[in-house]
């Protein structure tokens, strides 16, 4: 049996040292992430804009309603069973739009209209279980009609928060693509060009 220079026995020290690293090395990764939650935003922003060959007002009369909102982005294309009821004024600030849905994607929430300036811009306050949300949609006219920013914000609060924000815009990106899509196709069918 080998001494070391204390006398003790280095026999097992191998095993020991194996873990000894291995926690260290977990502890550098949680360091890091931790750490490096810090240098990323406090808060997701996905924005996605379309040019829609109709005038603001017909556009505005599509995205101020949030009884249409389902024409835009389709949550019944993910769940047809989700269930809406609208409560608070009949349009404009303080509209609201609950849904409820077993689909765990979508969940259940509310949507509240919280500013309303026809027809530039209007914005929403989302509630959706530890989700809190504003979304907005602000209409420039343009030459040859509206051009549509369609933008949402969200606080990013905790670690894992700050890290799934970076995924935020590859995953509700393509969602608000196809959602300017389906306003442009509506707005324009209701606004005829002569």
């Amino acid at each position: 049996m080998h001494f070391g220079v204390s006398g003790q026995s280095r026999q097992g020290e191998p095993g020991i040292l194996t873990l000894r690293r291995i926690l260290y090395g977990l502890s550098a990764v949680a360091i890091l992430l931790v750490g490096g939650s810090f240098l990323l935003p406090a808060q997701a922003v996905v924005s996605r804009s379309a040019e829609v060959a109709a005038p603001p007002e017909a556009v505005f009369a599509i995205v101020g309603d949030l009884r249409r909102f389902n024409e835009i982005w389709a949550m019944a294309d993910l769940d047809p069973e989700v269930r809406y009821s609208y409560q608070g004024t009949e349009s404009g600030l303080g509209q609201k739009l609950a849904w409820a849905s077993d689909n765990l994607e979508i969940g259940s929430g509310v949507t509240t209209i919280v500013d309303y300036q026809p027809p530039q811009r209007v914005e929403f306050r989302t509630v959706a279980g530890r989700e809190r949300a504003l979304t907005e949609f602000v209409l420039e006219p343009i030459a040859t009609g509206t051009r549509v920013t369609w933008t949402y914000t969200t606080p990013l609060a905790g670690v894992p928060d700050r890290w799934a924000g970076l995924l935020y815009d590859s995953r509700i990106g393509p969602e608000f693509e196809k959602g300017l899509a389906n306003l442009k196709s509506l707005a324009e069918r209701a606004s005829p060009t002569p």
